[in-house]
């Protein structure tokens, strides 16, 4: 009986255990590599926890939802986040580089350039990318124009060679980059604007 009562206590601790599960960020650890790692996606982390934005720091514990099933019940094949809602992640991660003077060769905050805008907003999700737009057009897996989805890098033309300038396609006919022109970094429409269309070279998905 007592042994019965202490298997019944600790199946119960169990349960109470993966109804709450948490992770606990180390150093190192972005939002993007933590969701990727549990199988999920940002976007589902950031509303699970009330996060307004990707950044997290180290010792601050995450709420995951519920531990994996058992091995007695296969896990369901995750649902992938909405369009609109990677949408709204890449934003998010974007946001935090908008309105930076533009310089060439710059990477930091007291200046930036395309490539380096592209570098610095996919480097706080974990994933490094090249220096220069040539070297960025090499990642990842070229993307069609009608598949374009949120996080995918988009390449242009501007110099008389290919990839000579890149932005971050946000969905909605949008993307987001660092603008000679206008001296800034800044959201801006990419087919709808004749100077971008006409310089566009292809796309680049290195965000899955």
């Amino acid at each position: 009986m007592n042994v019965s009562r202490a298997l019944l206590t600790a199946a119960a601790l169990c349960l109470s255990t993966a109804s709450a599960a948490t992770y606990t960020v180390k150093t190192g650890d972005t939002l993007y590599s933590i969701a990727r790692a549990l199988n999920t996606d940002a976007v589902t982390l950031m509303k699970l926890n009330k996060l307004n934005s990707s950044t997290i720091a180290v010792g601050q514990r995450l709420q995951t939802g519920t531990a994996a099933p058992s091995p007695a019940q296969p896990a369901p094949t995750p649902a992938a986040a909405p369009a609109r809602a990677g949408g709204a992640f890449m934003k998010t991660a974007a946001t935090r580089y908008l309105g930076i003077r533009y310089v060439l060769g710059g990477t930091g905050g007291s200046g930036i350039d395309c490539s380096g805008f592209t570098l610095r907003v996919f480097q706080q999700m974990g994933i490094s990318l090249p220096r220069t737009a040539a070297a960025q057009w090499a990642m990842g897996t070229p993307v069609s124009r009608r598949d374009l989805r949120a996080g995918d890098l988009v390449f242009f033309n501007t110099m008389g060679r290919t990839a000579s300038h890149v932005g971050i396609y946000l969905g909605d006919g949008m993307m987001a980059g660092a603008n000679s022109y206008y001296g800034k970094t800044m959201v801006e429409p990419l087919f709808s604007n004749q100077y971008w269309a006409s310089r566009y070279d292809g796309a680049r998905r290195v965000l899955n």
